[in-house]
């Protein structure tokens, strides 16, 4: 239990400096360019459905991996405008991973249940995923070009409809062309 208070802590600490910091209240998010030089994650999960998805195989194909909790509200909120970027673009083009973090298959599968949300989603339970990422902040967001380079990861609350999230995910599918 007292893991699961910090967890909301470190929420409701990104919330407020996402409200808070200067230009972020603007937009709601954060971005951080990742670094050319710095080593890339292999990422390599079974979903709920028992498939695995390993980053290897997605290539020429846009990834976002996004980093989530059903405790954390900005995950919960962001979850729909991810689900419909997804379809819109299709899996030929672009594959939307929803890592979940250290939550129980059950409280997840209640989740999927009630939201209906269509994404594939990878357990993280012990967390070894986002450690692996650099991920502490959630939501956080991992943009993935279609070449198979990281390119940033987006901290806080996206509204993956807008005009400024297309500026971040459109580059990534004309990489692989």
């Amino acid at each position: 239990m007292l893991k699961i208070a910090r967890s909301h802590l470190l929420c409701l600490a990104v919330c407020w400096l996402a409200w808070h910091s200067p230009g972020a209240a603007a937009q709601g998010f954060d971005v951080q360019r990742w670094s050319p030089s710095a080593p890339v994650p292999a990422l390599q999960a079974t979903d709920l459905s028992g498939k695995v998805w390993r980053l290897a195989d997605l290539r020429g194909k846009a990834v976002l991996i996004n980093f989530w909790a059903s405790w954390c509200e900005p995950c919960r909120a962001e979850m729909p405008s991810l689900q419909a970027l997804a379809e819109r673009q299709g899996p030929h083009r672009l594959v939307v991973l929803a890592v979940n973090f250290k939550e129980s298959p059950a409280t997840v599968a209640q989740f999927i249940q009630r939201t209906g949300l269509r994404l594939p989603v990878l357990p993280d339970p012990q967390g070894a995923i986002a450690r692996q990422w650099g991920v502490r902040i959630f939501p956080s967001t991992v943009l993935i070009a279609a070449d198979g380079h990281v390119r940033a990861v987006v901290r806080g609350e996206v509204d993956w409809g807008s005009a400024d999230a297309a500026a971040l995910w459109a580059p990534l599918l004309k990489a692989g062309q």
